[in-house]
Order: C-alpha cells, then structure tokens, then sequence
C-alpha cells in the first residue's frame, strides 16, 4: 500500500546551528563618590532632583491653602454683593461688590505665589494681613463686635509673625 498524501516538492532545509551564547555583561562600574561633605550651616536642597514643593514649609503651604479656599469663597460673595448691592444700593452697592472681588482677587494671588515661593507674593501676604487687622479695628469702631474681631486680630497678627520670620522671609527673597 502506497500513502496517498502528496509529497512536498520543496527541498528539506539544512539543520541549523544554535546561535552563540550572548556575551557576558560589562562588569559594573564602581559607585561614584559622594561628594565631599562642607561643613557650611547653609542648607541647600537635594540633587536628587526633587520637586521644588519639598522645600515649600509646611505653614506656607497652610497659608496658600487658606487664602485659596479664602479667594474662591470670596469671589462668590463678591459676585453675591455686586449684583445685589447694585440692585438695593445702585453705584455704592456696585462698589462694594467690585471691592470684594478685588480683595478675592488678591487673596487668589498670594496663594499663588506663596505656593510656587514666589518673590512678590511675601509683600502681598503682609498687605493683605495688615489690610484686615486694620480692617478689624474699623469695625470695632464701628460697633461690630470685639470678641469675634479681636480673633481676627489674633490670627492676622500671627500670619503677620509668621511671615516676617527671617527663614521665610528668605524663602521668598527678603533677607
């Protein structure tokens, strides 16, 4: 009996060699030395290129945080007190409203720069700190009361602190 399946008209290929074993790794290249120690009391961040927020102090981040939910909320009174005042009080409503949006507006900007340490944002943050202690006093005068605004005060005067201490001073360019 003879198999019926048709025979493979193309020649069989001839075996093949196995490939030669890969060469083996370069040797390793020794550590590098660590750079020589200095014995400066001047601090000076990482090479190991960490992110610029890892030298940001913790009480700036708070106060950027702060004054951002600060803004934001202060942008939708101040929208609130624009077209309301305009409505009850016309031209001084008017005013008030874009004065509130202003205040927003720059409380917006010193978290900005306070998150990103920019130089500008230290005069700013001592502005508006001194705007609202000043602010505070007017109303006390004007009958508001004591307790809630000596909190105000309180807190303001702390940022105010804060902010003039000479290592953040430094952080933003101040010496």
């Amino acid at each position: 009996m003879t198999d019926p399946t048709p025979v493979d008209p193309t020649p069989a290929a001839p075996p093949v060699e196995p490939a030669p074993p890969p060469d083996p790794a370069p040797p390793a290249a020794p550590p590098a030395a660590a750079p020589p120690a200095s014995n400066s009391n001047i601090w000076t961040p990482p090479a190991s290129g960490a992110p610029a927020a890892a030298a940001r102090p913790t009480g700036i981040t708070i106060l950027a945080i702060l004054a951002g939910i600060g803004g934001v909320l202060g942008l939708l009174g101040g929208f609130a007190l624009f077209l309301g005042g305009t409505v009850l009080f016309g031209a001084a409503g008017a005013l008030f409203g874009l004065a509130a949006l202003a205040l927003a507006a720059l409380s917006l900007a010193f978290s900005w720069g306070a998150w990103t340490l920019q130089a500008w944002a230290w005069p700013l943050g001592v502005v508006l700190a001194a705007g609202s202690i000043i602010y505070a006093l007017v109303l006390i005068l004007g009958g508001a009361s004591i307790i809630s605004e000596a909190i105000t005060i309180v807190l303001y005067g702390a940022v105010l602190y804060y902010l003039n201490q000479p290592g953040i001073k430094a952080l933003f360019g101040r010496a």
